[in-house]
């Protein structure tokens, strides 16, 4: 298990949620409190200078865990459900540049509100939208090695694919094995049953997880019980990135430190606890 922190632009909007914001100041930071990998968090792919980037990630030994696109959303309005065609071809492309983007960086790239609104629309009709760009996207990704990841986003924000078990159904129906799903420890403590167990039981489409505590600040300073969640990873034997995707709160510096000493004990107890379970493979 590796753990990531997300960080935008400079020209992020405020509403974005990210820890840290410049590419060039943070990710030096992050490599000093210990982050194994970033999150990208972009609106469009030009952000990204790629050499630059590459050197950057180099330097300070990380790696991209994920490109995260809640800004195609947030700053253009752009979804999966939109019936203009015109938008839907706009957002199909942005996201085929961060899809060759990721080839690169990571080989992930999130689906988050920009899935869509069901709104006033009839619910299969919606899915039906969602899944044909998806699909799309998805044969376009193959050949690239890069998997999409759909994170189900609790009903306050948006009104399609709140939980795990209704992600886990709409994988099914994408039927593409680069489809997987990207839960959110805060938005499951809103509309999951468990979180870990829950975790545990739909491991086969987990690929990628977002911590945050319950009140969205940095794990462990709220309610939610990280030991016992990762230990239900750990029987499930979840190998992948954790990434911390929280408010900056009080101040970003501080939230990234409280969010690095809280975790990477926990995670280096259960890389611990791996390494004397799997086989030893002689060659």
């Amino acid at each position: 298990m590796k753990l990531s922190i997300a960080i935008a632009d400079t020209n992020a909007l405020p509403s974005a949620f990210v820890v840290y914001r410049g590419f060039n100041e943070c990710i030096p930071k992050a490599a000093k409190l210990g982050f194994h990998g970033v999150e990208l968090a972009l609106k469009r792919a030009d952000e990204i200078n790629v050499l630059h980037l590459q050197s950057l990630l180099d330097e300070n030994q990380l790696e991209v865990s994920c490109i995260s696109t809640g800004q195609v959303y947030a700053d253009e309005g752009l979804m999966f459900t939109e019936t203009d065609t015109v938008k839907r071809q706009r957002v199909t492309g942005i996201f085929k540049e961060l899809i060759d983007l990721a080839t690169d960086f990571g080989q992930l790239v999130n689906i988050g509100r920009v899935r869509g609104q069901i709104g006033r629309l009839p619910k299969p009709e919606a899915e039906d939208l969602f899944l044909e760009i998806t699909r799309g996207l998805c044969d376009y990704a193959h050949p690239k090695g890069v998997t999409l990841i759909l994170e189900p986003v609790n009903r306050y924000e948006i009104d399609f694919i709140n939980n795990v078990e209704e992600g886990v159904e709409l994988m099914k129906k994408v039927n593409r094995p680069n489809m997987k799903l990207m839960p959110d420890v805060f938005h499951m403590n809103i509309e999951d049953r468990t979180i870990g167990p829950e975790l545990a039981k739909h491991i086969d489409f987990v690929k990628y997880i977002h911590f945050a505590d319950s009140n969205r600040l940095a794990p462990g300073q709220g309610h939610l019980d990280f030991p016992k969640i990762m230990n239900s990873l750990f029987h499930a034997h979840y190998d992948g990135w954790v990434s911390v995707e929280i408010l900056p709160n009080p101040d970003p510096d501080t939230a990234a430190r409280q969010s690095a000493e809280f975790l990477l004990p926990l995670i280096h107890a259960y890389n611990e606890r791996r390494a004397e379970v799997l086989p030893i493979i002689v060659s």
